[in-house]
């Protein structure tokens, strides 16, 4: 695929990605209505672990040197950096957290940021040790 298609290809699997975080937040939010910001937490671990699973798909060929990656380039970048790009969201969390401190959810926040930060990258690497 040359570069103009596949960055229309990311560009458009970005924006799948980000409808579904929208869907996702919405109806996470509908069942969740305590302080701590559960969707943004879910979809960026949901994230995570599919990243971890995508970049052990392309990955794959590294096992047998004579294989080709069950996940080729072009799909690695449609669905990491496309579609996983634009279903979490990490600013969005780094904004909840400054809102949960200017309520004064101090302890809230900190753990918020604890778990934000270290639960997506345990995601990642779980998903890459399920493939």
């Amino acid at each position: 695929m040359n570069t103009a298609l596949l960055s229309l290809a990311v560009c458009l699997f970005g924006g799948l990605g980000a409808s579904c975080r929208y869907l996702a937040d919405v109806t996470i939010k509908t069942y969740w209505k305590r302080a701590f910001p559960l969707s943004t937490f879910t979809i960026n671990v949901v994230a995570g672990l599919l990243a971890g699973i995508v970049a052990a798909l392309a990955a794959s060929a590294t096992a047998t040197p004579d294989a080709a990656p069950v996940l080729g380039e072009t799909w690695r970048l449609m669905l990491a950096t496309g579609f996983l790009g634009g279903f979490s969201t990490f600013s969005t969390a780094i904004n909840e957290m400054v809102t949960l401190a200017k309520k004064r959810r101090y302890v809230t926040s900190a753990g918020y940021l604890a778990a934000s930060v270290v639960t997506p990258i345990l995601a990642v690497g779980l998903g890459f040790l399920m493939v």
